[in-house]
C-alpha cells in the first residue's frame, strides 16, 4: 500500500484528508470522533470573539433528484467562549498526537488583537494556524472575513501580525469573491505565509420560497446572503487553487478546499498542486465514516499508478494548465456515434440543431431503421453531443489527424506583428 502521510509546510498528518473548519469540528467530542474515524487532521471551527449564531442557518440547493448539490450557511464563527474551545483543543491534541490539529482563528484587523489570540491558542499546543479571510457573511459586516480578505494590503499586514506572534505554521485562507485571487495569495505570501488554503465559501442566496415569499432560509421572516459550498462549487475551486499552484509568485503549499467528496475530488485538487484537502459539507451530509471509502480509493489508485507516497501527485497536472492563448488552434477532435449502442433518444440531435453546429443527421438505412450520424466535415468538436447523451460511450470524441502545425493564438498575433504594415496578404494567411 502506497504512503498516504502528507507534510503541509512542516504540519504532518497520517493522511490528506482533513476536515475543515466548520461546523463538523466546532467541539473536541466531534473533532476527536473524526480522528477515530480516519481523519488525517481537522481545521478546527474558527475561533475569535465569541458571538451569536442564528436560527436557523442552513439551507441545501437540490438537483435533478441529487440531494445537496450546494450548500448555504449564514453560520458565524464559533459561539462557545474561548476558554472552553481551548480546554477541549488541548484534550484533543493530547489524545491523538499524530494527527493534524490546526485552529482556525479571525479577530479585528489589529495587532495586539492578533498577537493576544494567536499566544492562547498555540500555548494549548496546535500544529499550526488558519486565518480566516474568507467568511463572506456576518463578520464581513463587521471588518474580519471577506472584508479583509478582498484586500491584499489587509491580507498581508494581518498575516505579518500573525507570524511576529506564531511558533507554528501560518495557512492562510483566501476568499473567493474576489476578482483575482492570486493577488490576495501573493499578498499572504509577502506577510510571511507558510501555505494558503482554497477556498472559502462564495456568497450566495439559497433561493426564495415562492409560497411565503421568505428567503431560504430566513430569520424570523428576515434573509441574508451566506456562504455557498459543497459539490457545485468544486470546478471553482479547482481553478482557483490551479491559479494559485502555477503562479511563480505564489510558490507555498496548498490545502485545497471547495467540493470535495470523494477520493477522486481529492485527487483532481492535487493533480492541481494542493498537498492535502479539507471536506466539509460531505461530512454534514453523509457523516465521519466517509473517509474510510476515501481512504480506500485513494490507497488503490496509488497502486493502480504504481506511486509509492500520495506526494507523488502534488502538482503533476499543473504544467498541463495554462492561459487560452497558448492552446493549439490546430488540434481538431470530432463526434463519433456507436449505433449499437446508441437507443435513439435524439438528445444529441437536439442539442446540436437547436444550440450549436447543425452536424448531427437522422438517417435511415436500407432496412428501414434509424440512425444518427456525424458530419465531420461540419463538426467543430464542442463535446456537446458526448456531454448530453444518457448512454456512456455511445459518443465519443476522436482526435483528427492534422496536416497543420501546432498554432497557439498568441503565436499567430506575434507572426501578424512581426510582419508589420503593408503585408495584408500574408496577414491573411496566417
Amino acid at each position: 500500500m502506497a504512503d498516504l502521510r502528507i507534510n503541509l509546510a512542516g504540519i504532518t498528518s497520517p493522511n490528506p484528508f482533513w476536515l475543515a473548519s466548520a461546523p463538523p469540528t466546532n467541539t473536541g467530542y466531534q473533532v476527536q470522533r473524526a480522528f477515530e474515524a480516519g481523519w488525517g487532521g481537522a481545521v478546527w471551527k474558527t475561533l475569535g470573539d465569541p458571538i451569536i449564531n442564528t436560527s436557523s442557518r442552513f439551507a441545501a440547493v437540490h438537483f435533478n433528484g441529487q440531494r445537496v448539490a450546494g450548500f448555504n450557511n449564514i453560520e458565524l464563527i464559533s459561539d462557545r467562549p474561548l476558554e472552553v474551545n481551548l480546554q477541549e483543543i488541548y484534550e484533543t491534541k493530547k489524545r491523538f498526537p499524530h494527527h493534524a490539529l490546526v485552529v482556525s482563528l479571525m479577530v479585528e484587523p489589529k495587532r495586539e488583537k492578533w498577537h493576544e489570540i494567536v499566544k492562547k491558542v498555540e500555548a494549548v499546543g496546535v500544529d499550526g494556524l488558519e486565518l480566516n479571510f474568507g467568511c463572506p457573511h456576518g463578520m464581513a459586516e463587521r471588518g474580519m472575513g471577506s472584508a479583509s480578505g478582498q484586500q491584499p494590503d489587509l491580507v498581508e499586514a494581518q498575516t505579518m501580525w500573525a507570524k511576529e506572534a506564531a511558533k507554528t505554521p501560518v495557512i492562510v485562507k483566501l476568499t473567493p469573491n474576489i476578482t483575482d485571487i492570486t493577488s490576495t495569495a501573493k499578498a499572504a505570501v509577502r506577510g510571511g505565509a507558510d501555505a494558503i488554503s482554497l477556498i472559502n465559501t462564495i456568497n450566495s442566496l439559497a433561493g426564495v420560497d415562492i409560497d411565503t415569499w421568505n428567503t431560504i432560509p430566513h430569520v424570523g421572516g428576515k434573509g441574508s446572503h451566506g456562504g455557498y459550498c459543497g459539490p457545485a462549487v468544486k470546478p471553482i475551486a479547482l481553478h482557483m487553487v490551479a491559479d494559485c499552484a502555477r503562479n511563480a509568485e505564489v510558490g507555498i503549499p496548498i490545502s485545497g478546499i471547495g467540493g470535495i467528496s470523494n477520493w477522486r475530488d481529492a485527487v483532481e485538487f492535487m493533480l492541481m498542486g494542493a498537498t492535502g484537502v479539507q471536506v466539509c459539507t460531505a461530512a454534514m451530509h453523509h457523516g465521519f465514516r466517509i473517509v474510510e471509502d476515501m481512504i480506500d480509493g485513494l490507497n488503490n489508485y496509488l497502486d493502480e499508478k504504481g506511486l509509492a507516497s500520495v506526494m507523488d501527485l502534488i502538482g503533476k497536472s499543473v504544467p498541463r494548465y495554462s492561459d487560452w492563448g497558448n492552446l493549439d488552434l490546430n488540434y481538431a477532435v470530432v463526434a463519433k456515434i456507436d449505433n449499437d449502442t446508441c437507443i435513439n433518444c435524439n438528445k444529441c440531435h437536439i442539442a446540436c440543431e437547436d444550440t450549436s453546429h447543425q452536424c448531427i443527421d437522422m438517417l435511415t438505412s436500407d432496412t428501414g431503421e434509424s440512425y444518427l450520424q456525424v458530419r465531420e466535415e461540419d463538426c467543430v468538436g464542442c463535446n456537446l453531443c458526448a456531454i448530453v447523451c444518457p448512454v456512456e460511450g455511445a459518443i465519443t470524441m476522436v482526435e483528427v489527424a492534422g496536416t497543420e502545425p501546432p498554432l497557439t493564438w498568441n503565436e499567430r498575433q506575434e507572426a501578424i506583428a512581426k510582419l508589420g504594415e503593408g503585408n495584408s496578404n500574408k496577414k491573411e494567411a496566417v
